[in-house]
């Protein structure tokens, strides 16, 4: 992957077409003449979320779907569909050609090369309270993006490369520490200089950039197994969630694809694939959070319902769930069983009007006392019901060490776009 594979190409219908630096729109700007403007940057940076957040190949719909597969979150309903095929049935049939994974690694390093430029146009800006907005919201997505390919893949790139050097590769445990260096850079300069109104008025609403950035430098502090971190910067998160807004002109992707035409895929039911004994009570609020079911006959019987359900269904980049989960977990990993059951309390016991989404299983507290690795299980059993569909199911299987048995994949292959452009691409796992 050269700079300019990575910067350029977002191609999930393109992978027989070699991306190069002279694709050029003659009707557009320049790429240079875009970043000597603070009206064309700013352009640029809400266009991350756009890449991020909107359509069938946009990072989100592919994050999910790919997620959802895996970990049997998700009920195929046309084979016709042959990338979300690929990954119902898991194991060997997901291969270097699927355009799902393709678009989520293309999109990943372009969000990381555009960032990277507004931040680089950002620090040369007299106006330093828009600066500091600007870097602080660009560094959401370009986090996300390295974060994504350090859920998924067992390396990430560790830079863009250049125009005659490929890009080498770093453990993803350490995609997830240079992450949070990112994070770090953003909060640093927010601190200095706050971010000015007249730069959040030329952003989408919905996401408080600090506690964004906080709330993901916390998942992936988690992530890489630094509880300590993980705990301290939880604690400093408030507990509202960040979402991405929709409209009819860019409406909810999960909607687009999956929920309106019920012929991509579905949830998979009420037991929102897990195994006997870690499926939600019949009880739980959550199943008809993220179910609901049709009584039409029109199968399949539990359709999308949580942040799928409508056009302009908002989606959250974090729920408040899962910062009190990161706070349970944490405590649980450092053996501080008291505290970290405590955490899972405020999760099992939330009722929906006490959820700014409406999310609350509304159940009865777990008693105690609880075993380490009896807590460690209630927990990993209400992130996946607490965070369905959002994703991170496949980090959390690895990580609370569950059978490879339950999913269908536990690494992806690299795309071919890039394995034959980088010689310096990882070899696939075997799984």
């Amino acid at each position: 992957m050269k700079k300019i594979i990575a910067g350029i190409c977002i191609a999930s219908t393109l992978l027989s077409v070699s991306c190069k630096k002279d694709f050029t729109n003659p009707s557009a700007a320049k790429e240079d003449d875009v970043f000597t403007s603070t009206q064309a940057v700013t352009a640029v940076a809400v266009g991350l979320q756009r890449i991020y957040s909107t359509n069938r190949a946009g990072s989100l719909y592919n994050i999910v779907t790919a997620n959802g597969f895996s970990t049997n979150e998700l009920l195929l309903r046309n084979e016709g569909n042959v990338p979300e095929f690929q990954l119902s049935v898991g194991g060997g049939t997901v291969d270097g050609t699927n355009t799902i994974l393709a678009n989520i690694w293309a999109n990943s390093n372009k969000i990381i090369f555009d960032a990277n430029r507004v931040i680089d146009y950002a620090n040369t800006m007299d106006d330093k309270a828009y600066a500091s907005g600007l870097i602080g919201y660009v560094t959401i997505f370009k986090a996300l993006a390295l974060g994504n390919m350090s859920m998924y893949w067992q390396q990430a790139p560790d830079s863009a490369g250049t125009l005659t050097t490929n890009a080498s590769f770093i453990d993803r445990v350490a995609g997830f520490n240079k992450a949070i260096g990112w994070i770090d850079q953003a909060l640093t300069t927010i601190a200095a200089t706050a971010p000015s109104t007249g730069f959040m008025n030329n952003i989408p609403k919905g996401i408080d950039v600090t506690n964004t950035l906080k709330a993901l430098k916390a998942r992936y502090a988690l992530f890489a197994g630094n509880y300590d971190l993980a705990l301290a910067t939880a604690q400093s998160v408030t507990l509202k969630p960040a979402l991405m807004l929709y409209d009819p002109v860019f409406p909810n992707p999960i909607w687009e694809t999956a929920s309106s035409t019920n012929n991509v895929w579905q949830v998979i039911d009420s037991t929102l694939g897990l195994p006997v004994g870690l499926r939600p009570d019949m009880a739980d609020k959550r199943v008809l959070y993220y179910t609901w079911i049709d009584t039409t006959g029109n199968a399949p019987r539990y359709k999308i319902n949580g942040f799928g359900r409508n056009n302009t269904t908002p989606f959250p980049i974090y729920i408040a769930g899962e910062i009190t989960l990161i706070k349970a977990e944490s405590y649980a990993r450092k053996n501080d069983l008291t505290n970290g059951l405590i955490e899972l309390n405020k999760v099992v016991t939330k009722k929906a009007a006490e959820d700014s989404l409406g999310v609350g299983a509304a159940l009865p507290a777990i008693t105690g006392p609880l075993s380490q690795a009896q807590l460690l299980t209630a927990i990993y059993q209400n992130r996946c019901i607490e965070l369905y569909m959002s994703g991170l199911k496949m980090e959390d299987m690895r990580r609370f060490n569950r059978p490879l048995t339950e999913r269908r994949r536990n690494f992806f292959p690299y795309p071919f776009a890039e394995r034959d452009n980088n010689p310096n691409t990882p070899a696939d796992p075997d799984f």
